[in-house]
């Protein structure tokens, strides 16, 4: 294959357009490629050079075909033909045939298009447009088959079927396992590793191609689960990455879209839920009803002041209204020259991202997340080269970057997809920041604000709510946004009550208005009377009132009210939250979760690094206990450098110490990070997923190889996670081989009811206080009391307060929790007694269903109460 131009000849007869006009902002951005679009007359696709055919769509609306200089050439015959499914079409070629120019490829029937498709336009692109460029194109004038339409000329060396090294062009095709396709999630999963590797790889699927390193590309795929997809690369060891590609792909677990407190697949949908959720739980009809009424109770706001929203963080505020008025920055289409406009850009760019790496340094949790998504929208291959091709064209700058965001955000909006949709927030909020960039500008004024402040606007901004002063935030009113966008997470985090999708007559709201917030039921209450104002205060102060008692008495030892010591220890993911503990009152760390090392990263985490994180945690810590568990990966947390094989149920297959144990090598330069903290006595390690006594034993030669080898004689307590059935069972055999057993919660749920926690439709049903759960948690006890062991709860269940009696009733004597919740937990626990939470306990376990046990545990929490107070 040579580096010689090629001429490309009509593939059909009709009108040879700019590929501008395609009626299809995908195409015409040439977000796919460079070339022209025929709308054609005939009914027949030629091939328009010599070459091979490299995919026939399997809706038969679209060929590709590769050409001698490796160029590759995608016809798309209509407009969203793909959803005619075939009909109207007729392939007269396979993929993998050799064809001359002007052989026959197609054949469609106008009619049936014409009344079936967007439109007729066929856009003719080269899609490896990295490698080669058009040229000398003709458009603005009929063609006939076989008239020359551009010219297709190499800009890279050593291009095209074979490398420098001689390697031929390997693919691999499959169908999409993901349930919702290729989104962001999965989409920068895939870019990221792509950006990893020193070779080209194509996605794809449905006739449409993206460069892998693309996030936004990937996305515009529209792919859906069970497309066929075709991951396509060349090079050095071109088998061995689509490969590891593609069982990183495979190995994508798909996460619940949710806000902080739960599921909430759509604004409408989440309305419906939480009107029949206020109604005692309706049914199906009664949530459609509910449903219809949000227009008639947003049409009766004004006159009734009182608004309903979607909730997006709960909570409970009263404040005065400040409204954020959003104002478009304006930008001039034409530019000033190619080479200023080019050094502007970059400029710009720069500066942005000088400006978030700092961010994402002092940042941390979700905060930190929604930074990292803009540094990587910033450098977004496909981003950067559509507004590089604009400049190109004679726009400015601004021009150029603001017309990339909107068409990707558009291809986005237009998938159907809620969670693509509120994923153009950080596209739009990446696009101010790279504009006021390039204008000089001063970002768009955010009001000082005054205390107790309620902001009320038609949307915000990820970058504009961590640049607020939460201390006098105190609530947010979006008309619009969606409860799983970045700002409801952010907004969470912050532990800021939040209402979206509030509807336009939010926005009449008066500068100064009282609000009373209640993101506990969906309501806003505008200029509430003064009995009304006056009931919401005096909640809200006994509510901080209690708080403040809590946080008071929270660095005090933990003990029941009979004096039984419970220890409290608290759950973390980073040295942050580690502080955030200590001011809380833990007693200690008795999970950290050490995947926060590992993920969002090209290459595993060396000792050094790992030590430096542990160390500073410990340090933070003062000395109190740090559980540390070793590396919790595969299932639901997949590792972009570290390929799973392909596995049709995840969460049964390689996860915790069994991914450990296949990769000795990970494991044992984490045990030596553990090992080094000092002092050795404070660390303590926690075996993931453990599910028979060998596993443990296999982990312990190990440790002690590595004790050997850094001449530590101090000995290392070493405990089991208990999170399936069999573990429970087998306790007793378990608990001889570690010092401490912890009762993973969240998964032992799962497990025991055979029910995905991932799964929407079953959300509501999987309940850690479940009869059969607690018995099994019993069971643990038990084993673990024989052989003298104690046992902690590390899950979910040990962060709830009607929970915490029955733990304490089962024989539980450590918890750990979420840090912001210990002050509470050890409020409760002093008012209660060992004696009556081993009743409690006893009649849980007796109950039928989860519902039952709630109950039981609800009332004890208030009776008990009540008789200690």
């Amino acid at each position: 294959m040579t580096d010689s131009a090629v001429t490309l000849h009509a593939p059909l007869r009709g009108w040879c357009a700019p590929l501008d006009e395609a009626p299809d902002e995908v195409f015409a951005q040439r977000l796919l490629g460079d070339g022209v679009a025929i709308d054609p007359i005939g009914d027949t696709l030629h091939s328009p050079c010599d070459g091979e055919v490299i995919s026939v769509a399997t809706s038969k609306h679209a060929v590709a075909v590769r050409a001698e200089n490796g160029a590759e050439i995608l016809m798309h015959v209509g407009i969203d033909t793909v959803a005619l499914g075939g009909k109207g079409f007729e392939a007269l070629v396979v993929q993998g045939a050799r064809v001359k120019r002007g052989a026959p490829l197609l054949k469609f029937d106008l009619d049936v298009l014409a009344q079936g498709a967007k439109s007729l336009i066929t856009p003719i692109l080269v899609t490896n447009g990295d490698r080669f460029a058009v040229a000398n194109v003709s458009a603005g004038c009929g063609v006939e088959v076989g008239d020359v339409i551009f010219e297709i000329r190499s800009i890279a060396a050593n291009a095209g079927m074979q490398s420098s090294d001689g390697s031929k062009e390997v693919s691999v095709t499959f169908p999409i396992p993901l349930e919702h396709g290729i989104h962001a999630r999965p989409a920068a999963l895939i870019a990221n590793f792509a950006k990893s590797q020193s070779i080209e790889i194509t996605i794809a699927t449905n006739g449409r191609t993206a460069n892998a390193r693309s996030a936004v590309s990937l996305m515009s795929l529209g792919a859906k689960h069970g497309d066929e997809i075709s991951i396509t690369a060349s090079g050095d060891n071109a088998e061995r990455v689509i490969d590891q590609l593609k069982q990183a792909i495979l190995g994508i677990r798909e996460a619940p879209q949710s806000d902080a407190h739960g599921s909430a697949p759509s604004v409408a949908k989440a309305r419906a839920a939480q009107s029949a959720e206020v109604q005692g739980g309706a049914s199906g009809q009664a949530a459609l009803d509910a449903k219809n009424t949000v227009a008639e109770e947003t049409s009766r706001a004004v006159k009734s002041n009182r608004l309903r929203g979607v909730i997006a963080s709960r909570g409970l505020a009263v404040g005065r209204a400040v409204t954020l008025k959003a104002a478009e920055i304006p930008v001039v289409e034409a530019g000033k020259g190619i080479a200023h406009e080019s050094a502007e850009f970059e400029r710009a760019r720069d500066e942005v991202r000088v400006r978030l790496h700092q961010l994402v340094q002092h940042s941390q949790g979700p905060a930190k997340e929604v930074i990292s998504a803009h540094l990587e929208f910033i450098d977004d291959w496909e981003l950067v080269a559509s507004a590089r091709r604009a400049i190109q064209r004679g726009k400015s700058a601004a021009f150029a970057w603001r017309r990339a965001v909107r068409d990707s955000a558009d291809t986005l909006r237009a998938l159907g997809d809620q969670r693509m949709s509120e994923r153009v927030d950080d596209l739009i909020d990446l696009e101010s920041q790279v504009l006021l960039a390039l204008s000089g500008a001063a970002p768009a004024a955010i009001p000082d604000l005054p205390e107790r402040a309620i902001l009320v606007a038609e949307d915000l901004k990820p970058s504009q709510l961590v640049s607020l002063d939460a201390n006098k935030l105190a609530g947010i009113c979006l008309a619009a946004g969606g409860p799983t966008s970045h700002v409801a997470i952010l907004a969470a985090a912050m532990g800021v009550p939040a209402l979206v999708a509030l509807g336009s007559s939010v926005l009449s709201i008066e500068d100064g208005a009282w609000l009373v917030l209640d993101a506990e039921q969906g309501n806003l209450s505008i200029s509430p009377d003064q009995v009304a104002l006056a009931a919401a205060e005096q909640t809200l102060s006994q509510r901080r009132q209690r708080q403040q008692n809590e946080r008071a008495a929270a660095h005090v030892d933990c003990r029941t009210a009979d004096g039984e010591r419970i220890e409290v220890f608290a759950n973390l993911g980073s040295l942050a939250e580690a502080q955030v503990a200590v001011t809380h009152g833990a007693e200690g760390c008795g999970l950290l979760r050490t995947e926060f090392l590992f993920l969002e990263r090209e290459s595993a985490p060396t000792e050094d690094e790992q030590l430096q994180q542990y160390q500073g945690i410990a340090k933070t810590l003062e000395g109190r206990p740090l559980v540390i568990r070793t590396l919790d990966i595969g299932g639901d947390k997949p590792i972009p450098y570290l390929p799973m094989p392909a596995e049709e149920n995840p969460a049964l297959g390689l996860r915790g110490v069994r991914t450990s144990l296949w990769r000795p090598d990970l494991l044992r330069v984490q045990l030596r990070a553990i090992l080094r903290v000092q002092p050795v006595e404070q660390c303590r390690v926690l075996l993931p997923m453990i599910t028979d006594p060998a596993e443990i034993k296999a982990v312990r030669r190990m440790l002690d190889e590595v004790r050997r080898e850094l001449g530590i004689t101090t000995p290392v307590q070493v405990g089991a996670m208990i999170e399936t059935p069999a573990s429970a069972v087998i306790a007793s055999r378990i608990a001889r081989e570690v010092e401490f057993l912890s009762i993973g919660t969240n998964d032992l749920t799962q497990y025991t009811l055979a029910m995905d926690r991932g799964h929407a439709d079953l959300a509501h049903r999987i309940d850690g206080l479940h009869p059969a759960v607690l018995n099994l948690i019993a069971m643990t006890v038990d084993a673990a009391e024989e052989q003298h062991r104690l046992v902690a709860v590390c899950g979910g269940l040990a962060s709830e307060p009607a929970a915490v009696p029955i733990l304490i009733g089962l024989g539980v004597r450590e918890l750990s929790v979420v840090p912001t919740l210990v002050p509470q937990l050890k409020s409760l626990i002093r008012t209660l007694t060992v004696e009556s939470c081993r009743a409690l306990a006893q009649r849980a376990l007796v109950m039928d269903t989860a519902e039952a046990v709630r109950t039981l545990a609800n009332e004890f929490c208030v009776s008990e109460t009540r008789l200690v107070s």
